[in-house]
């Protein structure tokens, strides 16, 4: 299964899971049917989880706030709350329940507290889970020269910037130069787990040591390797890309 569908399952089952716990004990709504305050959830998690996404990466991988990590989980949780509380105004409102601008400021306060546990909770069970993964995968030099050694001779000791899918082939781009070799991306993914660097593109990996430069063309992120080819860094991999410090 790709990467891709085991997040967004992932994230469903997060979305699912909080919405009912939060139905069940009846936060912030005790009045309303069960199915009107569980759907309620759903949507202002589904808010959160993708606000999330978006700021997360910019506040804890690129640091724009600082090291000190209390305050980058309540820097995040802060701004996630915006979106959240806007959606379960507008929700509320569409069934018939405006709540009166003079306490949106208090639901705020609600709203960030929920938003900062759940902020903590996610940073610490994504630090558990790096933890396990480093411990359980090969070192990134084993990885990449298991890899280097599917190439010719020469290449044996070249340092790995990348590999590109070309239909059923795949060109390895080293500091020696380049080669086609018969392989899919899917699998040299696989055997490059541990290296330092990542899938950025459905026809991309590429290793950090590889990269020059990164810039934004149109909004959309482009890695620059050091031969000067340009990599293009897909929205579905640009968090991942930032977090493996390839940009």
């Amino acid at each position: 299964m790709p990467q891709y569908l085991k997040t967004r399952l992932r994230d469903a089952a997060v979305i699912l899971g909080i919405a009912a716990m939060l139905t069940f004990f009846g936060v912030y709504d005790h009045d309303s049917p069960v199915w009107v305050r569980f759907l309620m959830w759903v949507v202002t998690c589904a808010v959160g989880i993708t606000t999330a996404e978006f700021v997360a990466p910019a506040v804890f991988v690129r640091e724009i706030v600082g090291k000190l990590v209390p305050v980058k989980v309540a820097i995040t949780a802060a701004i996630i709350s915006v979106p959240v509380l806007l959606s379960l105004y507008l929700y509320m409102g569409l069934f018939g329940t405006w709540v009166p601008m003079h306490l949106l400021p208090m639901q705020y306060v609600y709203v960030f507290a929920m938003s900062l546990v759940l902020t903590l909770a996610g940073f610490l069970i994504g630090k558990a889970s790096r933890s396990s993964a480093a411990a359980n995968r090969p070192a990134a030099s084993d990885a990449v020269q298991r890899f280097l050694d599917r190439l010719p001779v020469r290449f044996r000791q070249a340092e790995l910037w990348a590999v590109s899918s070309e239909d059923h082939y795949l060109r390895v781009h080293t500091n020696l130069g380049e080669e086609l070799i018969l392989m899919r991306l899917a699998d040299a993914v696989r055997e490059l787990e541990g290296a330092a660097g990542g899938q950025v593109h459905r026809s991309w990996w590429v290793a950090k040591d590889g990269v020059s430069d990164a810039r934004r063309e149109n909004g959309k992120l482009v890695l620059v390797l050091k031969n000067g080819t340009d990599v293009p860094v897909s929205r579905t991999y640009q968090a991942a890309a930032i977090e493996a410090g390839l940009a």
